[in-house]
């Protein structure tokens, strides 16, 4: 009787736990957060890595001999163009610049004496007063007079050439380096550089010169783009040029490409390019290795999305897109490069979209979500 009751309970309880799983509901659909593609008009950038160079680099040399009498400028500072920065001691070069100068007042007295001679010889011969030789000898006589005057004209020149070099001054606007030889040293000076004393170099600072190579694919790159019209090409004229330090966040320096090489170096593949890069702030220094960029391509309408949004599948990239039932789509994708923090994508999406951002890992295709517009936080 016991066995009886026992198995009637045991049967109740089954058919009250059949009851419960039977009133189960589904779960709720999973929740995504998505966002629409943002479509503009877009540049692909191509960055290469360069080294930052002063377009006038001058070595200021000693151009004549003597001691260094005084050093004029601050080492390190920047200097106008026409800054005296050293004197040599002129005493010298004054006194030679005074005996030529009296040396060329003589030879004009001379010429001068010459030619009042000359001229009254040429009366003279009129009337057969004078022998032709003696007035072949007075028209010699000023000729050679009058070569002594050049003569002593040119060395009065170099001679003030000579007292104007011992002020050794600026040739340019620029940052001067150290004073290699210091007062009181003997200095050597020559012409054409050769066998000079270095004093000091200038370099100047606004605008500053960037030279990167570019390699040969990027080279034939832009060449189709030339041909298909869709970019200038930097020989034609100035495309503009970006370019960042190391510690920059961005690309906050700004200028344009001015010179592409005329030819590819065999050895390493490569064309050396220039950029011109303002420097007004003389926040950039020569010698600084520097981030550029440049136009890649040119303006195409794209659609933008947050990488985020990606996921990968091998090498295959993927959205998953919301249909308008709510389900989720795969969509192979074909991207591009970030510009202002969004991902490029070129193919695989469509204006008006819904691309989920947030949720990726609980969704699959087909699934059934519920979709709500994406918040920054």
């Amino acid at each position: 009787m016991k066995s009886k009751r026992l198995a009637v309970m045991c049967a109740g309880l089954l058919l009250v736990g059949c009851g419960k799983q039977a009133q189960r509901t589904a779960p709720p659909p999973p929740t995504v957060s998505v966002i629409q593609p943002v479509a503009r008009e877009v540049v692909e950038w191509d960055e290469f890595t360069g080294r930052l160079e002063s377009p006038e680099t001058v070595e200021i040399c000693a151009r004549v001999n003597g001691y260094l009498e005084k050093v004029h400028f601050k080492e390190g500072k920047e200097v106008k163009k026409g800054a005296l920065l050293f004197t040599i001691d002129p005493r010298p070069y004054r006194a030679e610049s005074e005996r030529a100068e009296a040396e060329y007042e003589r030879a004009k007295s001379q010429e001068e004496l010459a030619r009042n001679d000359a001229a009254r010889a040429a009366r003279l011969i009129e009337t057969k007063a004078i022998s032709v030789e003696e007035f072949d000898t007075k028209t010699r006589t000023h000729a050679s007079a009058a070569a002594v005057v050049k003569s002593a004209k040119a060395a009065l020149d170099l001679a003030l050439l000579n007292l104007e070099f011992t002020e050794v001054r600026s040739p340019i606007d620029g940052r001067t380096s150290r004073a290699i030889v210091t007062e009181g040293n003997l200095v050597s000076g020559g012409l054409g550089g050769a066998g000079a004393t270095l004093l000091t170099t200038v370099v100047s600072q606004n605008p500053l010169h960037c030279y990167v190579d570019v390699d040969e694919r990027a080279i034939l790159k832009y060449l189709q783009l030339r041909r298909e019209g869709k970019r200038v090409s930097a020989r034609d004229a100035e495309i503009p040029v970006e370019l960042a330090l190391a510690n920059d966040t961005g690309f906050p320096h700004t200028g344009f490409v001015d010179f592409v090489d005329n030819k590819v170096d065999p050895s390493t593949g490569t064309v050396r390019c220039r950029g011109v890069i303002a420097n007004s702030d003389h926040s950039l220094s020569p010698g600084l290795f520097a981030r550029v960029r440049i136009h890649g391509s040119g303006k195409y309408h794209a659609f933008l999305l947050p990488d985020r949004a990606f996921g990968s599948d091998q090498s295959q990239k993927f959205v998953y897109v919301v249909s308008e039932e709510n389900k989720v789509e795969y969509r192979p994708v074909k991207l591009g490069p970030i510009i202002d923090g969004l991902r490029v994508v070129k193919e695989g999406v469509k204006p008006l979209e819904k691309v989920i951002v947030e949720g990726l890992i609980r969704v699959r295709p087909g699934v059934l979500v519920d979709a709500k517009p994406f918040e920054a936080k």
